[in-house]
Order: structure tokens, then sequence, then C-alpha cells
């Protein structure tokens, strides 16, 4: 073989040799196996993502449905105990009688008020009208009355302490006790009323009700916004799950900015229950003073008739600009 001839051959194989390299090195790119990877990876990522999102999509639906039935049943049973009945009412004030020993205490109420009644008015047409309205009043208004300020005044010390006892159960959470032993707590530890109402829930809860019947009675016993989202967060974490602590975390936030606003209201409508409660008392004070310089000066508005019409509508009168003054200070907040 001459040298021409194996040049020749040299050149061929080299040539070969490169473009096998060449096709070996763009056969990915020529033949589309790259971009048919590409597209099948891009394919099962894309599968993935919306597997994954229409997981969580379902996940965010299913707890929405159950925070939305949970704040359904709970406002179907506030508007089902919003009429509360007497036994709930003395509950509230914290007595333990029953109704009919509160009726009996109310008859003999009335009885005293209308003896003093017919024992300090005069014989008039004033004393007629009086002796019934004062045995209505004190049968059915001073008892009531009384029972008002029991509830308001249980109320306003319970929710002083509510908010202690919120962020007692978020300690408790982060520290590892359960709910019912953070209850138990805020049973044994608390200062009245808040200690009683929650012995109630705990008592409750051993006698087989659920943590969310028994708040719910707690809300009814003790009416209050407060106790209401107390409740509605418990029920809303049973039933759809989240950070427990958090939730009640934030709810302590809110109740005590409630008070602040609370007392920051008070403090704004002091001056004006101030003047209304100075508007109110005049004119009884200065009747009494009158009395007691000339008795004989006021003596017709309780000895003729129309000296008792004046005197009723005067008492109208002055009734209808207290409860307009009353109105006029109390502030919804």
């Amino acid at each position: 073989m001459d040298d021409s001839t194996l040049q020749l051959l040299t050149a061929l194989l080299a040539a070969a040799g490169v473009g096998a390299l060449a096709l070996a090195l763009l056969w990915p790119l020529l033949s589309g196996a790259d971009q048919g990877e590409q597209r099948k990876r891009l394919v099962t990522e894309t599968r993935a993502i919306r597997v994954a999102t229409r997981t969580a999509n379902e996940t965010t639906a299913t707890r929405r449905k159950a925070v939305s039935e949970t704040l359904k049943d709970i406002e179907n049973r506030n508007k089902a105990s919003k009429r509360a009945t007497l036994q709930v009412r003395l509950q509230r004030a914290g007595l333990k009688i029953s109704p009919r020993v509160f009726y009996l205490w109310s008859a003999v109420t009335g009885i005293v008020v209308t003896l003093a009644a017919y024992l300090a008015l005069p014989p008039s047409t004033l004393s007629t009208i009086f002796i019934p309205l004062s045995l209505f009043v004190g049968t059915f208004g001073l008892p009531r009355f009384w029972l008002n300020r029991k509830i308001n005044k249980r109320t306003m010390k319970f929710t002083n302490e509510f908010a202690n006892s919120v962020d007692l159960i978020v300690r408790g959470i982060k520290a590892g006790l359960p709910l019912n032993e953070c209850l138990q707590i805020i049973a044994r530890e608390s200062p009245e009323p808040v200690c009683s109402e929650f012995r109630e829930v705990v008592d409750q809860q051993r006698m087989g009700v659920t943590m969310a019947d028994s708040l719910d009675r707690m809300a009814i016993r003790m009416p209050i916004p407060e106790v209401r989202f107390f409740a509605i967060v418990i029920a809303i974490q049973q039933a759809a799950g989240g950070n427990l602590s958090e939730a009640l975390g934030n709810l302590s936030g809110v109740l005590r900015d409630r008070a602040k606003l609370a007392m920051k209201v008070q403090a704004m409508s002091s001056e004006a229950k101030a003047g209304a409660m100075v508007l109110g008392s005049l004119p009884p004070a200065v009747a009494v003073m009158i009395s007691l310089l000339s008795p004989k000066y006021l003596a017709p508005l309780f000895t003729t008739t129309l000296g008792n019409f004046v005197l009723l509508m005067g008492l109208m009168w002055m009734g209808m600009g207290v409860l307009t003054m009353k109105k006029m200070i109390n502030f919804k907040f």
C-alpha cells in the first residue's frame, strides 16, 4: 500500500471519529430527548403542584366549612338562649336560691313598701294612686332592680379578671399543659366569680359534657362578649385545629383593648354623668329644703286634687328627663 492511500485512509478514519464524536455530543439536541424529558418533568411538576394546590384548597375549604358551621351553631344557641329565665338570672347574680324563694321575698318586699306608703301618705287622691303603685313597685320593681344590680356587679368583676385567666391558659398551653388542666388551675386559683364559673365548666366536663357545650352554658350564665369570644375560639380550634395559644393570646389582647376602651369611655362620660346627677337631684333637694323652711308652702301639692295632678305630672316629666339623660351618657362600644 503506498503512502497516498495510507494518508487517505488515516484522514477518513479521523473524519469518521470526529463525526462520531460530534454526533454523540449533538444527538440529544437533534433527537429532542432533552426536550421530551424537560416536557415530561414540567408536566410531572405541574401535576404535583396542581395536586398539592388542590389538596391545600380542599383543606382550607374543609376548615372554612367547619368554622362556618361552628359559628352558625353558636349563633343559633345564642338566639335560643337570648331570653333568660329567672333561674338563669339568679345564676348570673351568683344567688343559690330558687325562683320560688325569690317570688316569696318579692311579695314580702311589696307588702312592706305598701305599708310604709300607707303610713307615710295622708288620705288624699295622691294616696289612692301611690298605694297601688307602691305595691307594684315593691313587688316587681325593687327586687328586680336589686337583682340587676347584683348581675351587673358580678359581671363587672368577672370581666376585670377574665383577661388574666386567658393569659394563664396561654402560658399553661405553651408550657405543655392540656386545656383541661389549665381550666382546673383557673377554677382553683382565680378570684371570684371567675373561679366559680370555671369550676362549673370543669364539673360539667367530669359529668360527660363536651367542652363546647360547657362553655356555651358558661356564656349563658355570663352573657358578655368576652365569654362568647372565648367559647367561639375554643369551639373553632376543636373543630378545625390550629394554634390555640396564639388564638387565645390574640383574644387576650382584644379583651385588654376592650377594657382600655371601656375605661376611656367612662372617663370621657364622667362629666356628663356628674351633670346628670346634679340636674336630677336638684328638684327633690329644693322641695325638701322648702318643706323644712316653710312646711305649709308645698302642702297644696299633697292635699288638693289639682296639686296631686301637678305633682304627678312633675314626677312623670322628671322621670322622662332622667331616662333621657341616662340614655345619652351610656355608650355602646
